[in-house]
C-alpha cells in the first residue's frame, strides 16, 4: 500500500509497508520466486504488472495445495484452505478475525487453522512491512511487521493479506471501503471488511478453481 518498491528473491509485498521498523526479519526465507516490497511516502502506489504476477503466483501455489487435498475428497462443493498460524502468536485474534471476514463475505472458498497448511502466518520486525511470500510449489507465508501493525487497523492489514492468498490484487488508489486499497487511504482507515466487488472477484475465482480441481488432479 506504499509507493516505493524494492526487489528481492521471492517475497511479495503487498500493502501497508511501514518505514518504521529497521531489523531484519524475525523469520528470514528466500524461496525461489519474484519479489517485490512497498515503502512509506506520502504519495499512493498505484501497484504494476509485475505485482499483479506475484499475487496470481501465490493463489496459484495455493490452489494448488488445495486440489492436492480435493483429489482426495472429490464430492467437495467448497475449497478449504489451511493456514497455520502458530508462527505468528502476537496476531492471533487478527488472524481469526481476518479468517472470519472471509468465510462470512464468500462461499467458494473457506479459510480454516489446522496442520499440513497451504499456507501459514509469521510475525517479526521489517522496514519493508507486511508482505506475502511462496515458493511457487504450495508452500507460502504471510509476514506480519510490528510496526505497521501498530500504525495501521492490524485485523484490516491481516485481512488484506489474507485477500492477496485468495487472489486478489491491490488497488492503493481506491477508497476505503476497499479493504485492497491497504494504506492508500491512510492510517485513519479502519474498514476490516472487502466489498461486493472483491466478495464477487475471489467467488469467481474459486469457482473456477474448483472446476478445474474436479476436470484433472493437481499436477
Amino acid at each position: 500500500m506504499r509507493s516505493s518498491r524494492t526487489v528481492r528473491s521471492a517475497a511479495l509485498g503487498l500493502g501497508i509497508a511501514a518505514a518504521l521498523a529497521t531489523a531484519a526479519p524475525v523469520h528470514a526465507a528466500t524461496p525461489a520466486h519474484q519479489a517485490a516490497h512497498h515503502q512509506v511516502t506520502a504519495a499512493r502506489y498505484v501497484g504494476s504488472a509485475q505485482e499483479k504476477a506475484d499475487t496470481k503466483a501465490f493463489y496459484d501455489a495455493v490452489m494448488k495445495s488445495a486440489r492436492a487435498r480435493m483429489a482426495a475428497h472429490p464430492n467437495l462443493t467448497t475449497v478449504t484452505v489451511v493456514y497455520d498460524p502458530s508462527g505468528a502468536p502476537t496476531f492471533q485474534s487478527q488472524i481469526s478475525q481476518a479468517a472470519q471476514i472471509w468465510n462470512s463475505a464468500v462461499s467458494n472458498v473457506k479459510l480454516s487453522a489446522g496442520s499440513n497448511a497451504d499456507f501459514s502466518y509469521r510475525e517479526g520486525n521489517d522496514s519493508r512491512g507486511s508482505y506475502a511470500s511462496t515458493d511457487g510449489h504450495g508452500s507460502g507465508y504471510v509476514f506480519l511487521d510490528y510496526a505497521q501493525n501498530q500504525e495501521y487497523n492490524s485485523t484490516r492489514v491481516v485481512a488484506h493479506e489474507t485477500g492477496h492468498v485468495l487472489g486478489l490484487p491491490d488497488d492503493y488508489s481506491g477508497p476505503c471501503s476497499e479493504l485492497m486499497s491497504g494504506g492508500g487511504p491512510g492510517p485513519s482507515c479502519q474498514n476490516t471488511q472487502p466489498d461486493a466487488n472483491e466478495r464477487a472477484t475471489v467467488d469467481q475465482l474459486w469457482a473456477n478453481g474448483l472446476a478445474g480441481a474436479h476436470m484433472a488432479p493437481a499436477s
